[in-house]
Formats: C-alpha cells, sequence, structure tokens
C-alpha cells in the first residue's frame, strides 16, 4: 500500500489523506464502458476531484482510444481516468505504458500532438510491483493479428480517371472499399465525421468483410487530416479508397471521388467481376 500511496503523491501532487469514493462511470466517458467494471474511484489517478473535471479531461482522449492504435489503449487510459473501486488503486505498470505510448504516439503525432508529459512512462511502477501488466506474447498467437493502419501522406483524390486505368489500379491492389462520409458540428463546434462503410473488394486474401470495415475506419479516425480534406463541406460525399497491405501496414494509395453521373467506377466494378489482370 505504501508504494501504491507513494505513486500517488508523486503522481498526482494528492495527499492520500483524502478521502476516496466509489462513483457510477458517467455515460460522457464511453471509452471506459464495457471494461470490465462500472464504478470508478474519485478522485482519480490524473488527480482530477470532480466528475465534471473527469469528464472534460477524458474526452479529449476517446477519440485516440477509438482508433484501436493498442490492445491496451482503453485499460490504460481507464485505469487513470477511471480507476477500478477496490480497496486499493491498481495503477498501470511501466510496460503497459511503454507498449501503449510505443504503438499511440505516433496517431497523436498525426493530429500534431506529442506524448504528454502526465503519461511519462516512469512515472509507473515497475512489473515487479502490483499493477496492471500487459498481455503475454502468447496473445498474438492465440488471437488473429489484423493488419493496422497507420499515419500517412494524404494521397490526392482523384477525379478524373477511365474505368480502364481503375482496374489496371484493382489488378495492383488488395483492398478497394466504397466510403460515404458526413460531417457535422458538435455543440463545442468540433468536427466529427459519420463514416459508413461499404465493403467492396477487389483482393480479399484472408481478411473478412468486417475485418476489413474495421481497418479502414480505424485508417479514417488515424489520418484525419485527410478525411478534413476529402469532406470539405456538410454535404455527404462518397469516395472508393483503394490500398494495399504491406508487412502488416494497411496504405491506402489512391482515392477517388464516386460521384452519382460517375459510370466510369461504376463500369470498373462491374467489369473486374470478368476481368483478368496481365
Amino acid at each position: 500500500v505504501f508504494a501504491v500511496n507513494g505513486f500517488l503523491r508523486v503522481a498526482t501532487g494528492l495527499d492520500i489523506g483524502l478521502s476516496t469514493k466509489c462513483v457510477v462511470i458517467p455515460k460522457e466517458m464511453g471509452m471506459c464502458h464495457q471494461i470490465g467494471y462500472s464504478e470508478m474511484r474519485l478522485p482519480n489517478l490524473m488527480g482530477h476531484t470532480s466528475m465534471a473535471e473527469v469528464i472534460l479531461k477524458s474526452t479529449t482522449w476517446q477519440h485516440l482510444a477509438n482508433t484501436d492504435c493498442h490492445p491496451h489503449v482503453r485499460t490504460f487510459l481507464c485505469s487513470l481516468f477511471a480507476p477500478i473501486c477496490l480497496d486499493t488503486f491498481i495503477h498501470p505498470c511501466r510496460s503497459m505504458c511503454a507498449a501503449v505510448r510505443d504503438s499511440c504516439a505516433p496517431v497523436l503525432r498525426c493530429h500534431g500532438h506529442p506524448w504528454p508529459a502526465s503519461l511519462d512512462c516512469e512515472r509507473f511502477p515497475g512489473d515487479e510491483d502490483m499493477c496492471l501488466a500487459p498481455l503475454t506474447k502468447d496473445y498474438k498467437y492465440l488471437h488473429k493479428v489484423l493488419p493496422r493502419p497507420t499515419c500517412q501522406t494524404c494521397p490526392a483524390v482523384e477525379e478524373f480517371f477511365t474505368h480502364k486505368r481503375i482496374l489496371e489500379v484493382f489488378c495492383d491492389s488488395n483492398f478497394a472499399v466504397k466510403v460515404k462520409l458526413s460531417k457535422k458540428t458538435t455543440a463545442s463546434e468540433d468536427q466529427e465525421y459519420n463514416i459508413e462503410c461499404q465493403v467492396e473488394f477487389i483482393t480479399q486474401g484472408s481478411l473478412l468483410p468486417y475485418e476489413t470495415q474495421s481497418m479502414i475506419q480505424q485508417w479514417l479516425l488515424i489520418n484525419e487530416k485527410c478525411v478534413e480534406k476529402m469532406s470539405p463541406t456538410h454535404r455527404p460525399m462518397v469516395y472508393l479508397l483503394v490500398g494495399n497491405i504491406e508487412e502488416g501496414i494497411i496504405l491506402v494509395k489512391q482515392v477517388y471521388r464516386w460521384q452519382r453521373k460517375d459510370s466510369q467506377l461504376t463500369l470498373a466494378t462491374q467489369k473486374w467481376r470478368y476481368h483478368v489482370c496481365l
């Protein structure tokens, strides 16, 4: 308990003598729902003393959690923002922090933010202490490891093309996904994107439709700057994203704007069914 108490003083500047209480995780903290428990301690391990502060500070991390940049990203964030209501604080191990940071820091950089000093992994205890450790290395052998999207240079949106050129691109690609994007402004004037994916396989390989849809949605969340360029207005726009999977990374190589009057894309997708690549 002393180690946990000492950590709390160092991490938050709180006096451990402050009384803590159990409260229901609020509905606004969507990233911390369905994680195995429904009540959290307040103050939390980030030093937030009111629920209003917890909600305000945690919602900025919701977007990162949605990208699934690491299998433990929700567990890590929620252990700090919404610690489980036990007799003592259980905080993440240094190794869990490092694993999440190494996978998720590039996503933050993609959005123009560094990994915050408040989540410096040196603050957290070693694995020999009582803390939340990452899953064993056997995990990846027990679960299918899917290709993951990454922060990348935005491909140009192409508007002029022939169906023959599209078929050539399809032959050199692993996937083609039709995506409908629409934008709305929230009460706080932040931009949000409603993403609808209709998966149209070019080369399916070993991936299932829902797996491809999930990966494309993650790509759109991670590469939000590309989505902003693709959705300049609030009018829904439809695109065809075409790309490859290289060394476990999903890369979108071409983006085609799919307009109602555009017969070339429709013709290409119809002809693809019988097309033979040279």
